[in-house]
């Protein structure tokens, strides 16, 4: 296997996608910056789309990468120039179970509160009936991919960087 762009021995789309977590919080932030503070809703709702395709782009393209690619995480895991331990690879297989926790919540709520929003929510977008329930949601999505991408980030330390 060939190492992947961040120097381990990865593959590709993990480091995108890690790369990807990396920038989602502070981006997201902003989104949250310019309708709170500079109530530019027009500028948050496009952000949200774009942050909402673009992961879901990313992680398609990631999962097809890991599951048909790779025959999935172990194999890539596996690979590393120094194997990891059974006990070593059983706390990285627990960390990824913690991780899976928010990473399929995460794309529930940020399609929900996309959906919800689209639908609801007048365009040009202003605040309205749904806003309340809309900023609840908003919220929820906004501590689950900071979940998401902490644990993320975690899995990858413990699974290719520690002991590397």
């Amino acid at each position: 296997m060939e190492h992947g762009f961040l120097g381990y021995r990865s593959t590709f789309m993990l480091d995108f996608v890690v790369s990807a977590l990396i920038l989602i919080v502070p981006l997201l932030l902003f989104s949250l910056f310019t309708v709170k503070i500079k109530r530019n809703f027009a500028l948050h709702k496009k952000l949200q789309i774009l942050l909402g395709a673009v992961l879901l782009v990313a992680v398609s393209a990631f999962e097809i990468d890991v599951q048909i690619m790779h025959g999935g995480w172990q194999n890539i895991v596996n690979q590393r120039e120094i194997p990891l331990t059974p006990e070593q690879f059983g706390y990285v297989k627990k960390v990824l179970y913690v991780h899976l926790v928010f990473a399929i919540t995460t794309p529930i709520f940020w399609a929900t509160t996309l959906f919800l929003a689209l639908k609801r929510i007048p365009n040009p977008p202003a605040p309205c009936a749904h806003s309340n329930l809309h900023k609840k949601l908003g919220w929820i999505s906004t501590i689950d991919i900071t979940l998401t991408s902490l644990t993320g980030l975690y899995w990858y330390y413990v699974a290719f960087v520690a002991s590397a």
